[in-house]
């Protein structure tokens, strides 16, 4: 183990310890998962900034969280983290057969598919009835869509071509308009509710077929709109005045402003 791993052991063992801190002392495995979660997406979002400095940080906030989860689960006499190591180079070892193995690949497309082959073969010793069943169900749910749809379609289960999506979301949208014009009626709301979340799961499939990850473009998406929203703000004090406070008209301007300073 390298000087920098045991002093993040020793740390851990020193905030856990008899004259530690309560609060470390108190939390298991899943307490720790959630903050695990939390420093993942703030890691994200450190990614996306373009900032070395945010990464080395959040990176290190997402490496304590997997180290004192570990320490844990060695403490209850589960595993060891020299276990968690092992297990994982195995794993890679396996599957990439194209670089410790006989097998040649000279292409991504060809290596993902035998990563999902070989990923299959290891779900058949355990407990899955479907090719879904493995993803988690606690992920954000543009992600989970994400997931769910690409596994069915390796199944076989897809639109032929991009044309055949498009299509499928015209006719969600459409569905979804009926519901809202019969606003009023019994139920109408919650209809409209799954025909709206029926148009994001068919929009997913859209992003699929376009090779766009639907989770970074809508991230980026939400960005743009920060700043250019931040912007609009920054423009209004300087008039002296709150956004809230400005006429619609005034707002607009100030945004066609922004998109023209922030593309």
């Amino acid at each position: 183990m390298t000087r920098s791993l045991r002093r993040i052991f020793a740390l851990i063992d020193a905030l856990r310890g008899e004259n530690g801190c309560p609060w470390d002392r108190k939390q298991t495995s899943e307490s720790m998962g959630r903050y695990l979660v939390e420093e993942t997406f703030e890691l994200l979002d450190a990614i996306q900034s373009g900032s070395s400095r945010r990464v080395r940080e959040e990176l290190g906030d997402v490496l304590f969280q997997v180290f004192f989860i570990a320490e844990l689960e060695q403490d209850n006499g589960h595993f060891r983290i020299e276990d968690v190591v092992n297990t994982i180079v195995e794993k890679m070892i396996r599957r990439h057969p194209h670089v410790f193995g006989g097998e040649t690949a000279d292409d991504t497309d060809r290596i993902r598919r035998r990563w999902h082959q070989i990923k299959k073969e290891e779900k058949k010793s355990g407990d899955a009835d479907s090719v879904l069943d493995s993803i988690p169900a606690n992920l954000p749910a543009l992600l989970r869509a994400y997931r769910v749809s690409e596994r069915a379609a390796r199944s076989g289960f897809d639109w032929d071509d991009m044309d055949g999506v498009l299509r499928k979301t015209e006719e969600e949208w459409g569905e979804f308009k009926r519901e809202i014009d019969r606003f009023g009626e019994e139920d109408a709301a919650d209809r409209a509710s799954t025909e709206f979340g029926d148009i994001l799961f068919t929009l997913v499939n859209v992003a699929r077929f376009a090779g766009i990850h639907p989770e970074t473009a809508l991230g980026r998406s939400i960005q743009k709109f920060q700043r250019r929203f931040h912007h609009m703000e920054r423009a209004a004090r300087l008039q002296g005045v709150e956004l809230e406070s400005m006429e619609r008209q005034a707002v607009e301007a100030l945004w066609e402003e922004a998109k023209a300073d922030i593309p």
